[in-house]
């Protein structure tokens, strides 16, 4: 067997963990939250989605990456010849004919996925979704060494310790956070010898935590793990900085040498936020209607910092092509590669809303010391 057992003795209480592979045939996991369990028993729950309610409502980025990681773990599956979550169940049926209580102990993946979310900048954000977006799109298949590794350690837990790597300013919240959230919910649970059945990756760190949460280092309020920050006050400043900044620009342009200077600024302006929008959204395979709506509303919604250029992008094409029943259903086999990203007009819709936005962005810091040197 490929799990790895540790036992601790805290208080005259025994902590077994099980440390296993969310995706082995050998394997029985039920490291899960409430609304991941949920998703695997209620088939239907996709059906319930409102893409654009998700994109007006500013969620547009949190769903793709929250689809993007449901689509790295099924094709970890696939590799392996396992269809993931399914050990999950399997674990809760043998608890309920054994009738052993359980528990869901790891925190809710939005949250976990929204304190990332808030503790990254855009480019931070860009970045993480590049990461996890390259991860499925290649076609290289897993070795059997490979394979074999995934056996002792976490897969999930696998792709948030590169990204981790790749972000240090979200590892905080992608692995330890979870480990003292798991430890937590471990240490208090009922009973005189409490089994939890775990991703390999989280082992040392749980006991870690269980540790110090028995000799009173380590609290065991959960409150602060499940509150979503705030956006920071740099953040907010920045949002409305970018726009004055350009605005600035446009002003230095007229007293500087009068309208004609200015007015080019302007068309300049345009042309290079504009084109790399609609260049994000060709590339996304949108809709031209949307390509064109990309190049007009990109000048215009970098200087508002209430709306981006994603939210009038992905509104227009859930418009322009509005997810159908099969779109629905066959998300979860969509969701294996770029071809079925981009076939299927639910993710379809989020790939324009995500490049898209990138290619606004990029506009505005290529753009912004381009105007700069118009002024010399």
């Amino acid at each position: 067997m490929s799990e790895a057992v540790r036992r601790i003795q805290l208080g005259g209480r025994e902590f077994i963990l099980l440390g296993t592979a969310h995706v082995s045939r050998e394997s029985v996991c039920i490291e899960i939250d409430a609304s991941r369990y949920r998703s695997l028993v209620e088939k239907s729950s996709w059906a319930n989605l409102n893409i654009a309610q998700v994109i007006r409502s500013g969620q547009g980025f949190l769903l793709l990456a929250n689809l993007v990681l449901s689509s790295f773990q099924r094709r970890l599956g696939l590799d392996l010849g396992i269809s993931p979550g399914q050990e999950m169940l399997a674990a809760v049926s043998a608890a309920e004919q054994l009738g052993i209580p359980t528990s869901f102990c790891d925190r809710e993946i939005q949250i976990t996925l929204k304190r990332a979310w808030a503790r990254s900048s855009f480019w931070g954000k860009n970045k993480m979704l590049a990461a996890m977006l390259s991860s499925i799109f290649t076609c290289e298949k897993l070795k059997e060494e490979e394979i074999e590794r995934l056996k002792t350690k976490n897969a999930l837990q696998s792709m948030m310790e590169e990204l981790a790597e790749y972000l240090p300013s979200v590892k905080e919240v992608l692995i330890d956070e979870r480990d003292r959230y798991l430890a937590t919910k471990i240490f208090t649970s009922e009973g005189r010898k409490i089994a939890a059945v775990i991703g390999a990756g989280h082992v040392e760190g749980i006991l870690r935590a269980l540790q110090a949460l028995e000799d009173g280092s380590l609290s065991q309020d959960l409150t602060a793990l499940e509150a979503i920050p705030p956006k920071g006050r740099a953040s907010r400043i920045l949002a409305y900085l970018i726009p004055l900044l350009i605005v600035g620009l446009f002003a230095a342009g007229f007293f500087r040498a009068g309208w004609r200077l200015s007015l080019s600024m302007i068309w300049k302006w345009i042309l290079v936020s504009g084109s790399l929008s609609a260049l994000g959204s060709l590339v996304a395979l949108a809709h031209p209607l949307t390509i064109l709506a990309s190049f007009l509303a990109a000048p215009i919604t970098t200087l508002n910092p209430t709306i981006g250029v994603g939210m009038v992008t992905g509104l227009l094409e859930a418009g322009l092509r509005k997810p159908r029943v099969t779109d629905f259903e066959c998300l979860p086999r969509d969701l294996l590669s770029l071809k079925g990203f981009l076939r299927n007009r639910i993710t379809h819709i989020l790939l324009v809303f995500f490049l898209s936005s990138l290619g606004a962005s990029l506009g505005t810091f290529i753009g912004i010391p381009y105007l700069t040197s118009l002024l010399r």
